[in-house]
C-alpha cells in the first residue's frame, strides 16, 4: 500500500504524488481511494485503493531509466509501423497503453518524426500531446525540475538540439 508523499505512476494518465487517502461513497459504496496531484496543470486524480493492480499503479523510475528515455527520444526509428494512419494509431496506442515508458518514448520519437514530414491527423497529434504529457509527468519528478525545464529536455531530445 502507497502512503501520502509517494511518487507514482498511473498508466494512460502519467506521474503524480500521493497526496491524501480518503473514504468516498460511491454508488452508495465506501471505498478508500488515493488522491494524487499531478505536476501537470496541477491536476487532482482519485484512484481506488482496491484496483492498484489492475490499473497499473507503479513506483516512478530512477534517473538511470530517464536518462534512456532521453536517449530513446534522441534515437532512430527501426520499428516497422503501418503506413494507414488508422492502423498506426491502433498500434501506438497499444504500445502507450502497456504503460512501459520506454515504449511511450519510441511512439513520442516516431510521432514527431512524421510531424515533421508532413501534418499529424487530429488524432495522432492528441496523442503525441497525451504520451509526451505521461513522459513530461514522470521525469518531472524523478528530476525534480519544473514542467517547463523537461518539456525543453524532452524536446531537444526529440530533436537532437
Amino acid at each position: 500500500m502507497y502512503k501520502i508523499g509517494d511518487r507514482v505512476v498511473y498508466p494512460m494518465h502519467g506521474a503524480g504524488v500521493i497526496v491524501g487517502i480518503e473514504d468516498k461513497k460511491i454508488l452508495g459504496k465506501i471505498k478508500k481511494y488515493y488522491i494524487m496531484k499531478m505536476p501537470i496543470k496541477e491536476m487532482k486524480v482519485m484512484v481506488p485503493v482496491d484496483n492498484v493492480a489492475e490499473i497499473g499503479l507503479r513506483d516512478i523510475l530512477g534517473t538511470e531509466d530517464m536518462d534512456e528515455v532521453l536517449k530513446i527520444l534522441s534515437g532512430e526509428d527501426n520499428v516497422k509501423m503501418p503506413t494507414n494512419w488508422n492502423r498506426r494509431y491502433r498500434f501506438n496506442m497499444d504500445r502507450i497503453k502497456t504503460g512501459n515508458i520506454k515504449e511511450i518514448a519510441r511512439v513520442v520519437r516516431f510521432l514527431e518524426r512524421i510531424d515533421q514530414e508532413k501534418s499529424l491527423s487530429t488524432g495522432e497529434r492528441k496523442m503525441l500531446t497525451g504520451a509526451k504529457q505521461i513522459i513530461i509527468s514522470e521525469m518531472s519528478l524523478v528530476y525534480d525540475k519544473d514542467v517547463d525545464e523537461i518539456t525543453k529536455m524532452v524536446e531537444d531530445a526529440v530533436f537532437n538540439v
